[in-house]
């Protein structure tokens, strides 16, 4: 009985220490459990104040703008001047008869070459030839009168020695031996006139060159003079060398001067250039045009350069100043003008005005307001203000 009384004291023991331990240990996991609660609040608190931070500098970063930067280009210390021309012959002509007549016949034609005096063609002169048979007449009657009023003349003045014949009949004949000689002399030159006349029914070349036109054929009525209706009878024209007059403008005409080397394209001739000289200029300013004529001349040994052709006159002129261009799209057109953003040492951006010369297209000319070394934006925000800060891009797309 005793025994039977002490087995439920033992189990009572033992159930009082086992629930001291669970407290022990469930207390260690709410101190763990919030432990962990208040590390991941600290650790959430801590990664939005480190992801607002981040933001905030994101946000400042982004607020400067990225730029790409570049230099201006330097444009060639001479500058290429192209302007329009025509070949025109060294010495050209429009040969007219001095006579009337009929053409007899002609000896060249269109595209023949010829020397100084050679022969184109005869007239026939009827007319001049029975003049001048006339006048050759005429002088042998005055010059027979001559010869009588000479004789006359000798002796009335060995009569007047004698006192045989009156002074006043001696002057009568010593006068009319004076004015036959008078006759004589004006009748030579009348002879001599019909004579050049009846030369020119030779038409002769006035100098060596090739014929570009022929008016006339045989049979043709010829009248002598260059008014009126009357047309030339040839046109003859020095192909070798060729002249070449060009307009250079007011602005370049400082740059021309005597012996300056120029070369000429033509259309038909693709690649190939035909070079000469400037031998001369008007030495003024065409008020009309504000141009300033300037003559160019060619070589054309083997004739292959053909007068009144156009062609394209290439000038190489210098240029005395360092000239730049930048592209297009670096510009910036305010109000007050057109601008260039560059970037300075203090990584600031800086409007620089500046004046446009010519435009190439994707590059403008710049005239003033840039430096070579200067460092420009390229697409420049429209919105960019002078002194703002910039971030420069470098060709690797790193940032400084």
């Amino acid at each position: 009985m005793t025994q039977l009384a002490q087995q439920p004291t033992t189990p009572t023991t033992h159930s009082s220490g086992n629930t001291s331990g669970g407290r022990s240990h469930g207390l260690l996991l709410v101190v763990l459990v919030l432990a962990v609660l208040v590390f991941a609040g600290a650790f959430s608190v801590a990664r939005r104040f480190s992801e607002k931070k981040a933001l905030a500098a994101e946000t400042e970063r982004l607020a400067v703008p990225t730029v790409s930067v570049l230099k201006p280009s330097t444009e060639p210390a001479s500058d290429e001047m192209v302007l329009p021309a025509q070949l025109q012959a060294y010495v050209e002509s429009s040969i007219y008869a001095r006579t009337n007549g009929y053409l007899l016949r002609w000896y060249k034609d269109i595209g023949s070459k010829v020397n100084k005096s050679d022969l184109l063609a005869d007239i026939d002169t009827p007319e001049i030839d029975q003049e001048l048979a006339q006048a050759k007449a005429a002088r042998q009657q005055i010059q027979a009168q001559l010869e009588l009023a000479k004789s006359s003349a000798e002796r009335w003045t060995n009569l007047r020695k004698t006192d045989s014949v009156s002074q006043q009949e001696a002057d009568q004949e010593t006068s009319g031996y004076r004015q036959a000689q008078a006759n004589l002399a004006a009748s030579d030159a009348n002879v001599r006139r019909l004579e050049q006349l009846e030369s020119f029914k030779h038409i002769y070349a006035p100098f060596s060159g090739v014929l570009t036109r022929r008016n006339v054929d045989t049979g043709a009525l010829i009248t002598a003079g260059s008014t009126g209706q009357t047309k030339e009878l040839f046109d003859l024209a020095q192909v070798d060398p060729l002249r070449v007059y060009v307009s250079v403008p007011q602005s370049y005409a400082p740059s021309i001067r005597k012996g300056m080397t120029a070369y000429i394209l033509l259309n038909e001739y693709p690649g190939q250039k035909f070079t000469g000289k400037v031998v001369r200029t008007a030495d003024a300013i065409d008020p009309a045009t504000r141009t300033l004529l300037t003559e160019v001349d060619v070589s054309n040994k083997d004739g292959g350069l053909l007068p009144g052709s156009y062609a394209q006159v290439h000038f190489a002129v210098p240029v005395q100043t360092i000239r730049i261009s930048v592209p297009v799209n670096a510009l910036l057109f305010r109000s007050e003008g057109p601008r260039v953003a560059v970037v300075g040492p203090d990584q600031k951006a800086h409007l620089k005005a500046v004046a446009i010369g010519r435009d190439f297209g994707t590059k403008v000319e710049i005239l003033s307001g840039l430096d070579p070394n200067d460092e420009i934006i390229v697409n420049p925000a429209d919105s960019l203000e002078d002194g703002q800060q910039v971030h420069v891009q470098t060709g690797n797309g790193a940032k400084s």
